[in-house]
């Protein structure tokens, strides 16, 4: 059974979403500030879904604070729709948003896509060499000569997607739609900006340049 954590400080809407995903075949468990969310990750969730404007605390700080802590998709539930919000909460480790007001199909529709792709993710092989980088999917690290390169969970994604697809170049929407999938609600500039920072931190560790810009076209991995 799949274990959801939904952190919202509006009681009635935990519970209607406890019982919702309950219905479902889910085990969820809820809380409606901080200290309790946090006392809920010994839980090991399979997926977060988190306020992000709260009373008592920021849904982006919560997220901060515990990406180092868990490796499962957190889902942003928000009114706040700005292109700078947006990018915020996918640089700081969070995968993907639900506007309010929701519709629960929808709400359920996106949580199992993510979920099916984490499983999917965990199915593949354990470790992937491109030149002098390893790439363990299970653990999603990446390590050059010894040195740990650290990643978000879509940063590592993004490379994984290139890095199995070797010398393919892939435009934006391609990469987006392969990362986030079809049911992702952002826009393709989201990649333009994880790939900047790909390149940051490998070129920092490696002095290489991994990812190519094919002009007019996108991008590819030349490992």
């Amino acid at each position: 059974m799949q274990t959801l954590l939904v952190i919202d400080d509006e009681k009635m809407l935990t519970d209607l979403l406890k019982k919702h995903f309950s219905e479902l075949g889910y085990l969820v468990y809820t809380a409606n500030d901080g200290e309790t969310a946090m006392s809920l990750l010994s839980r090991e969730p399979d997926l977060i879904l988190l306020d992000i404007m709260m009373e008592n605390f920021d849904g982006y700080e919560f997220c901060v604070a515990v990406r180092p802590l868990v490796r499962c998709p957190i889902l942003f539930l928000t009114a706040k729709v700005t292109e700078e919000e947006r990018i915020r909460g996918l640089q700081i480790g969070g995968d993907d948003y639900i506007t309010k007001p929701f519709s629960l199909e929808e709400l359920s529709a996106r949580v199992a896509a993510h979920l099916r792709r984490e499983s999917r993710s965990n199915a593949r092989n354990s470790l992937l060499a491109t030149g002098k980088l390893i790439l363990n999917l299970s653990e999603k690290t990446a390590v050059y000569e010894g040195k740990t390169i650290s990643f978000s969970r879509k940063e590592f994604e993004i490379i994984c997607f290139l890095a199995e697809n070797e010398r393919q170049v892939f435009d934006r929407e391609q990469i987006y739609e392969a990362v986030w999938g079809l049911d992702g609600d952002g826009d393709s500039n989201t990649v333009k900006e994880h790939i900047r920072k790909i390149r940051i931190k490998l070129k920092e560790t490696t002095g290489e340049d991994f990812i190519e810009t094919v002009w007019g076209m996108g991008y590819k991995w030349r490992g």
